[in-house]
């Protein structure tokens, strides 16, 4: 139990630090009632400072949803509640590759660096490209407005497992 509040707080505090947000009033594990985030904001933003976000699902469907600025991908997806078999398994810990997605160039260049722990995740992902990221490590800002995120064709989650096993 310790083990999993150490790395929640962890998650929480790198997400923090690499979406540019702080936590100014919000205690360790504390969660707006709201709104469903795996990243701790602080303050609603109105519908005319939300990013728009396209994202191609395993059938090649678009889907349009928009976001705030300084949300993950993973936080847009779990808060419109989109249903993408399997994303997002370890809730944004950077614990699985789930939440893997796939970029054109372009915008791949504008998504930031890719730290060491998030390159070990997606060396698990199925599918890897040349411009693979992971969502939960992705945080929207008004630059990266009307991004295409394409969801892979399959994803590594355990709790899928052939053998009912898990």
């Amino acid at each position: 139990m310790a083990l999993a509040t150490a790395l929640r707080r962890l998650s929480d505090a790198r997400l923090r630090r690499l979406c540019g947000r702080t936590a100014a009033g919000l205690t360790a594990g504390a969660r707006l009632p709201a709104q469903r985030s795996f990243t701790a904001g602080t303050h609603a933003l109105r519908s005319d400072d939300k990013v728009t976000v396209h994202f191609v699902n395993r059938d090649g469907d678009k889907i349009t949803v928009k976001g705030s600025p300084g949300d993950s991908l993973l936080d847009v997806v779990i808060n419109e509640d989109l249903d993408f078999d399997g994303y997002g398994a370890c809730e944004g810990t950077l614990a699985c590759s789930t939440c893997h997605l796939i970029f054109d160039e372009d915008t791949y260049k504008k998504l930031g660096a890719v730290t060491d722990e998030e390159l070990d995740m997606l060396d698990l992902a199925y599918g890897l490209t040349d411009t693979s990221r992971l969502g939960c490590q992705i945080c929207l800002s008004k630059s990266l407005d009307g991004i295409m995120a394409r969801i892979p064709e399959s994803v590594a989650d355990i709790r899928q497992s052939t053998d009912g096993s898990v």
